[in-house]
């Protein structure tokens, strides 16, 4: 526990309802003691924990009227006795009270210095932590869920029981080294028992490494969607549609659109991030080639693949050819959008199967919300937005390196004497510590609470 008492302004800057100042350190009620003036009788150094009180905030220049809340170390956030002011919403206001807690003795706290310090008090893990800040700083309704699992350390209790195993393990092969000739009832005497249980624990940690890769990266960094096909075909015009507003600009002159054109949505929590690009053609003109070449790019790295052709027009051997590449890409989502069923009676049907195909009007909206909706359905159904994730590389990366070691102990188990696999396992121990940070350095942890903004 820090000697130091820290202070700073937890709400955001600006005009508002309300302010918090907070303190934390074991001076904090004592501060408070000096520049709060209950309105009742109970005096602040008497004040029940968890209760709010009325009464005057004092500063050197102004008084305001406000509340005070005290939290008791240990059950606090950060582990330490913390206060809370609560004031009146104002830059000014909240600026003259922070700096009152100065003159009283607090020093300002640094950037996320009280989620570090109930780190470093044992509050709460470091990816807990990191659920934290994932919290905050989330743009999607998934991300929130994705930070409240965290913090709930739901992952971190997970690699614990991850190397509680390997720590019976150790535990088990050291006992059977030293006591050979003991049978003793939580040994695990033979290869057969190691190398079972060696694969149950790589299996676990493969199945937490892959939800990054499959879901855990798309619901941090959302879904990419590239629209692409030929000039004219209505990908500027589908944009549009989708985000409700004119964001690209759409013409009837082919090759209107020459760089990537980006919209957001949320469909049930998850973000879709759709890209409108140059149409697909040979082109002589510089800067058109290169919107082309950006285009293509984009195709290879997409989730998901709206393939827009023109419905007046019949299908021609290009629109085939890039449908079937596509769709030899394996992406995890290939639509044919056939664009402007407005403007005929009949379209014919697109002549690639397995390709989902859906007629659509991007200038009256027809199917539009229903395409949307689809894309939606389909990334669901193969990847489960509300199961559990990780969702942070600095975990996968982890768990990666984690994974490695443990597949190489299980390669070795039967070709070497067990006490050569000791030295994998502790590797691969102190490898998920970084996770919890158990083992994790001063570097990996300042970097982690830099991204905090001060106050929290």
């Amino acid at each position: 526990m820090s000697e130091k008492t820290i202070s700073a302004i937890s709400t955001p800057s600006g005009s508002g309802g309300v302010a918090v100042i907070r303190l934390s350190g074991q001076n904090a009620l004592s501060i408070a003691e000096k520049m709060f003036i209950p309105s009742g009788k109970t005096a602040v150094k008497n004040f029940h924990p968890y209760q709010m009180y009325p009464g005057n905030i004092q500063t050197q220049n102004f008084t305001d009227f406000g509340l005070c809340v005290y939290f008791q170390a240990p059950k606090s956030y950060t582990g330490e006795d913390i206060v809370e002011l609560h004031c009146h919403g104002g830059n000014e206001i909240a600026k003259g009270i922070l700096k009152q807690t100065f003159l009283l003795g607090a020093v300002p706290a640094q950037a996320g210095e009280f989620t570090k310090r109930a780190f470093l008090n044992g509050k709460m893990s470091l990816s807990a932590a990191e659920g934290v800040i994932g919290m905050i700083n989330a743009q999607s309704e998934s991300m929130i869920k994705a930070g409240y699992s965290l913090y709930q350390n739901r992952l971190g209790k997970q690699i614990k029981e991850v190397q509680d195993k390997l720590t019976t393990l150790l535990a088990s092969i050291e006992v059977d080294i030293d006591y050979p000739e003991e049978d003793l009832q939580n040994s695990i005497p033979d290869l057969i028992n190691v190398k079972e249980e060696l694969l149950k624990t790589c299996n676990r940690l493969r199945n937490l490494k892959n939800s990054y890769e499959t879901v855990g990266r798309r619901v941090k960094n959302g879904i990419t969607v590239a629209i692409v096909g030929k000039p004219n075909a209505g990908k500027s015009s589908l944009l549009n549609a989708i985000l409700g507003y004119d964001k690209a600009i759409v013409s009837d002159i082919e090759g209107t659109t020459r760089d990537i054109v980006e919209g957001v949505i949320e469909v049930k929590g998850v973000q879709f991030h759709l890209y409108d690009t140059a149409g697909l053609r040979q082109s002589k003109d510089v800067i058109e080639k290169i919107g082309v070449e950006k285009a293509e790019k984009l195709l290879e790295e997409a989730d998901v693949v709206l393939h827009v052709v023109d419905g007046t027009k019949a299908f021609d051997a290009e629109d085939i050819e890039r449908s079937k590449s596509i769709q030899n890409q394996g992406k995890l989502l290939h639509f044919t959008v056939v664009n402007k069923c407005d403007l005929t009676e009949k379209v014919d049907v697109f002549p690639v199967e397995d390709v989902p195909c859906l007629e659509i009007s991007a200038k009256n909206g027809k199917n539009v919300q229903l395409l949307v909706q689809k894309m939606y359905e389909v990334m669901e159904k193969k990847y489960n937005f509300n199961s559990e994730f990780v969702v942070e590389r600095r975990h996968y990366d982890a768990l990666k390196e984690a994974l490695e070691i443990l597949d190489q102990v299980y390669m070795q188990a039967g070709e070497v004497p067990l006490d050569m696999l000791t030295v994998g396992l502790q590797q691969a121990w102190q490898t998920l510590g970084e996770i919890t940070g158990e083992t994790a350095n001063e570097q990996i942890i300042q970097e982690i609470f830099s991204k905090f903004c001060v106050g929290k």
